[in-house]
């Protein structure tokens, strides 16, 4: 009897320390959790959680980001649009904690509202250094745009080269930039076609010049005024393809180019079904143009771009690298192209490359690119080529802080199905199941009755 007692009572301790135990251990959880909060976004493309190029830029924001959004209680059509918009900013501000947020109600403060400018309920105002733009829409893209163009200050002009068949960045033929142009204006610059037949120099307040492709031969002078915008320490984007330089060959001269004629080949394509005159890059040499940039890139019929060594003016640099695989095809383009040891360069093949140099006290800075059809309309929309298009005149404009990732649309992952599968559903879940288990419970019924 005794030692039963013993028993009850040390089960009794025993089940009382477990249970402080326990309560402190949820206790030590809790505040741990409290202190260290962390999230994991398992949603379909992590729908809630930035993406890697929004966290880039908001890393290179230093000063505090102001919004107001103007936002009534409630929206007839949206509902509780200012939770909406909360949730959407909280993202933001898990990793930019000086982001403030306040609500103004425009139908409470309608004076307010219309020395903002407020169109529609829910749009935002939002701050940075001094500058201002509106928002209407809940989405990365453009709300990472919109800081992208907030953070670059004031608007950089980036000449293009015209009057010689140029790709133009304002064109809507498949072989123009267009699309590229329509990126770039929205991360606040300002792609502008010029001509240096009619004006003397390049404007000096140019963030660079850009030379896509001419189809005409440019006039001497022309030239000799492209050659003293680089000497005189100005910045160039030249887009190189598979056609004459048309008269621009001492300006390739002058940064110790070297260009070869033929196509770069690259078998690795034929496993995509493209054709193998279309070169993929999904790795790049290590430079600060490229810096966590980790999407791949397609060059359609690209030309090697490689440097003379004896040149000491200019450092070289590798930007993409294709045709691991492949080569450089000098000879007929065709279903029976081989490699010829004898005329064809082996891969990997450079066909983008960056030069710099210091003068003046200042970096000076040039890329190469051995394509100008990597960012024509027709594939410009493939894999990141606008991608590196942007991050190419973002840093040749000096804006090294926003050489990042371009943050991309979310795919809607709802879940969207027909009526014929709403009337499935419901059907199941309202008869098929109840039926179900009634005849289950009647079935075990009937067994225990009989037995």
């Amino acid at each position: 009897m005794i030692a039963s007692r013993r028993h009850r009572l040390q089960a009794m301790v025993q089940n009382g320390a477990f249970a402080v135990l326990m309560v402190a251990a949820a206790l030590l959880i809790a505040v741990l959790a409290g202190r260290n909060p962390k999230q994991w976004d398992i949603t379909q493309n992590a729908r809630n959680s930035l993406s890697q190029g929004s966290v880039q830029l908001l890393a290179s924001l230093k000063e505090p980001v102001k919004i107001t959004a103007y936002a009534s209680l409630q929206d007839p059509t949206l509902g509780d649009i200012r939770k909406r918009i909360s949730d959407f900013i909280d993202r933001y501000r898990r990793v930019k904690a000086n982001i403030s947020l306040d609500f103004i109600d425009p139908r409470e403060q309608p004076k307010a509202a219309s020395a903002a400018n407020i169109r529609v309920n829910g749009e935002m105002v939002v701050e940075y250094q001094g500058r201002s733009e509106h928002l209407t829409a809940l989405d990365e893209q453009a709300l990472t745009t919109l800081l992208t163009r907030l953070a670059r200050g004031a608007e950089r002009q980036v000449l293009f080269l015209d009057g010689h068949g140029e790709r133009k960045p304002d064109g809507g033929a498949n072989h123009d930039l267009g699309e590229f142009g329509k990126r770039l204006a929205q991360k606040g610059l300002r792609p502008l076609p010029f001509s240096l037949a009619t004006v003397p120099d390049v404007p000096a307040n140019a963030a660079l010049l850009v030379i896509a492709s001419p189809q005409l031969d440019l006039l001497p002078v022309e030239v000799a005024r492209i050659r003293k915008w680089i000497e005189g320490g100005g910045n160039l984007f030249w887009m190189i393809d598979q056609e004459p330089l048309r008269g621009l060959q001492p300006v390739a001269d002058f940064l110790g180019l070297q260009l070869s004629p033929g196509v770069v080949v690259d078998p690795a394509a034929n496993e995509l079904k493209a054709s193998a005159t279309l070169s993929i890059a999904s790795a790049y040499p290590r430079h600060a143009l490229t810096r966590g940039f980790s999407v791949s890139t397609a060059f359609p019929l690209a030309r090697r771009i490689a440097f003379d060594d004896t040149n000491t003016v200019w450092r070289f640099s590798p930007l993409v690298e294709v045709a691991q695989t492949g080569w450089v095809e000098t000879g007929a383009l065709d279903d029976r192209v081989r490699f010829d040891r004898n005329r064809d360069t082996p891969g990997p093949v450079t066909v983008m490359a960056a030069l710099e140099r210091d003068l003046n006290g200042k970096t000076q800075r040039v890329v190469v690119a051995g394509s100008g059809h990597f960012l024509a309309n027709t594939y410009a929309g493939l894999l990141g080529n606008l991608d590196l298009g942007v991050n190419v005149v973002n840093w040749l404009s000096g804006d090294d802080s926003l050489v990042t990732l371009q943050p991309r649309s979310r795919v809607d992952g709802d879940v969207k199905p027909s009526r014929a599968w709403l009337t499935f559903i419901a059907i199941t879940s309202l008869l098929a199941v109840p039926l179900a288990f009634l005849f289950t419970g009647g079935m075990i019924w009937w067994q225990r009755r009989r037995a």
